[in-house]
């Protein structure tokens, strides 16, 4: 009983410091404007004037509201200056931003004769991000607690490592863009397995069956795109690229199928350990079919997951083409190609993960699994 109300008074210890540093960031990114070189503006009032009506050539109505914003500067040179802005947004917000008392804006000041004048840049969005940031931390280590805190361990070493990747390839000119994404790929997978299954046969097992399945899927993209000429693949259709679009590509596709198949191949291989811990008689006959039937079970959801971020991701610039009077064939080229693309190499290396994932658990998995 008293074990029981310790715990208890440690679980809600928990709760209270996850949520006083909660607190904390976010007050903290409320008062950080010294932080920030760009000049930051408090609003403290905002007079809203006239809405008109708009219209364009394709019919596309929306409307623009005009606000004047007064408020001071909170950082630099012309800290404590009050000031006031202009602004004009509209219903839609595609291209502007409606701000409201109490917002914090970044503005460029201009300096005159008469006085100061400036022009709103953007929001300052750091507090909701944080916020936001501090909920998903606060969570995993509440619900899930030492495990929660590997998982974020490993998402945060993998951002750094992507990030090294990415000074890596800007210093090279894209010329190894293949060569640095490719051992990331690697590199990812053996961290990210080591961090939150351990160093065991069960990962080792997990982390053969994800660089495998990344690898075939990959392989069988490249015969495809050799006997088909890559006819089809728009590859202009990749905005801004400032390097040869084709092996940034295939970069990106690698590092999507490499999660994807790695989802996989986790679950899989995580049941079949359980299930072999379970039931130690089972045969490697057996473990193959139970891996079959598991991955059967998993793949038709985490293909539709892939399918759903790719429509989530391309929807709105793709409403944004076809409001403008472009075409389905047009639209689908420009827009929804490459992610079709990148989702069906995916899915083949979701679909190619499940028998060998069972293989190679039936082959390699001891005769008796420890809890």
């Amino acid at each position: 009983m008293q074990g029981l109300l310790k715990k208890r008074r440690v679980t809600l210890g928990m709760w209270l410091l996850v949520l006083v540093v909660g607190g904390l960031l976010v007050w903290g990114t409320q008062h950080n404007a010294g932080l920030y070189r760009d000049p930051i503006m408090q609003v403290t009032s905002v007079q809203t004037g006239a809405t008109t009506h708009e219209e364009d050539d394709f019919h596309n109505a929306d409307r623009q509201t005009k606000q004047v914003l007064h408020g001071h500067i909170l950082n630099g040179q012309y800290r404590g200056q009050r000031l006031t802005v202009t602004n004009t947004y509209s219903l839609s917000g595609a291209m502007d931003q409606h701000y409201r008392r109490g917002s914090q804006l970044f503005v460029v000041v201009h300096q005159h004769a008469h006085g100061l004048t400036a022009t709103a840049k953007d929001a300052k969005r750091d507090t909701p991000l944080v916020f936001m940031l501090w909920l998903v931390i606060g969570l995993l280590l509440l619900i899930m607690q030492f495990s929660g805190f590997m998982a974020f361990l490993s998402v945060a070493v993998n951002g750094l490592l992507f990030l090294i990747a990415i000074m890596l390839n800007g210093s090279t000119q894209g010329a190894r863009v293949l060569w640095i994404f490719g051992s990331l790929a690697v590199v990812f997978a053996a961290l990210t397995l080591w961090l939150v299954l351990g160093a065991n046969r069960q990962m080792l097992i997990t982390l053969g069956t994800t660089l495998g399945g990344t690898a075939l899927s990959l392989l069988v993209a490249l015969i495809v795109f050799h006997f088909t000429h890559e006819k089809g693949m728009y590859y202009e259709s990749m905005q801004y690229v400032t390097q040869l679009p084709r092996p940034l590509f295939l970069a990106e596709t690698l590092l999507g199928s490499l999660g994807a198949v790695m989802d996989e191949s986790t679950d899989i291989i995580s049941s079949l350990f359980a299930l072999k811990r379970e039931r130690p008689e089972l045969s490697a006959g057996q473990i193959f079919k139970s891996g079959r039937q598991i991955g059967s079970t998993i793949m038709g959801p985490l293909i539709n997951v892939l399918f759903f971020i790719f429509v989530a991701d391309t929807f709105p610039m793709a409403m944004l083409y076809l409001k403008n009077g472009n075409s389905w064939g047009y639209t689908f080229s420009m827009n929804m190609s490459m992610g079709v693309v990148q989702s069906l190499i995916s899915g083949i290396g979701i679909v190619l993960a499940v028998p060998l994932a069972s293989y190679l658990a039936s082959r390699f998995m001891e005769k008796k699994v420890h809890a």
